[in-house]
């Protein structure tokens, strides 16, 4: 089961086996579509990449499915990341840094996995898990835009 700290409008979950990570959801007061589109113009701002969006309930919907709007951002900076991929070759399964936005029923999510938990995966110095914060700050000043 899982055990889950909730502060307004962010919670984490920390999965119960052993190795499967924390993932940080944080509350959007918009629509999947605007909550991201206003991500993409923080992750511009801020120098990075936006390399794709995967639309799974679209890919849902072409194959005759149905699936809540659900959608995956995947974005980050060569010069962040590569880095820690230089350390640790693995670190490219979970690079570049991904955000899930989701409609839970009439409320958007943003989703993602903790830059802290993926340090501990792979056993990074304070220096290399810096490198993977970004992801937290992206999501807090995205929120905070009015």
């Amino acid at each position: 089961m899982p055990n889950e700290q909730t502060d307004p409008g962010v919670s984490t979950v920390q999965a119960a086996a052993p190795g499967q990570g924390v993932v940080v959801t944080k509350l959007s007061p918009w629509s999947v579509p605007d909550t991201l589109a206003r991500l993409r113009r923080v992750v511009d701002a801020k120098g990075m990449k936006v390399f794709t969006v995967i639309d799974h309930s679209g890919e849902a919907e072409d194959c005759g499915l149905e699936l809540r709007d659900t959608k995956v951002m995947i974005f980050g900076n060569p010069l962040g990341g590569t880095p820690v991929m230089q350390v640790a070759p693995l670190a490219a399964l979970d690079l570049p840094l991904k955000v899930l936005v989701w409609a839970d029923g009439d409320q958007t999510k943003l989703s993602y996995t903790a830059p802290s938990a993926l340090a501990a995966r792979y056993g990074f110095s304070e220096e290399l898990a810096a490198r993977l914060a970004g992801i937290d700050a992206v999501t807090d000043t995205m929120l905070a835009q009015r």
